[in-house]
């Protein structure tokens, strides 16, 4: 007889949006875990619904930029097991280069959004730092 185990995995989507000269744009947390820090738009990928296309929702809903999907470039897939607090979450990462200038605005989950220099970003949520690095080649 089998004793296995099955763990619960959640799956979200998380977008780097970057500037042309050289900024990122994150949104400060609303909420538990990391309430307050800075991470990337993103979040849950609804039933029915594809990470590409999550990931258009949460960047309008949490920074009030407007992409297709069809824009969005896949960055790859994070999935560490210890990456969120809450438990197993896997995330499909996408990138979108835009030009300086682009309006935002905070909703949603997120009480701000701003622009960033990539030369000089705070400490961020989760494992961000590694999703921006891997979008922009950085280490």
């Amino acid at each position: 007889m089998s004793t296995e185990t099955f763990e619960t995995i959640r799956y979200t989507a998380d977008v780097v949006v970057t500037t042309t000269d050289g900024h990122v744009l994150l949104i400060e947390r609303g909420w538990d875990p990391h309430k307050g820090q800075w991470a990337l738009p993103g979040g849950h990928v609804d039933p029915g619904e594809t990470s590409r296309s999550a990931a258009a929702r949460e960047l309008a809903e949490e920074a009030g930029v407007y992409a297709t999907p069809g824009e969005l470039e896949q960055i790859g897939i994070f999935d560490v097991p210890d990456r969120d607090p809450r438990g197993r979450y896997v995330t499909v990462a996408y990138r979108l280069t835009v030009i300086p200038g682009i309006p935002i605005e905070a909703g949603d989950d997120a009480t701000r959004a701003e622009w960033w220099p990539l030369s000089n970003l705070p400490e961020l949520a989760f494992d961000h730092a590694d999703i921006i690095n891997a979008a922009t080649g950085r280490h």
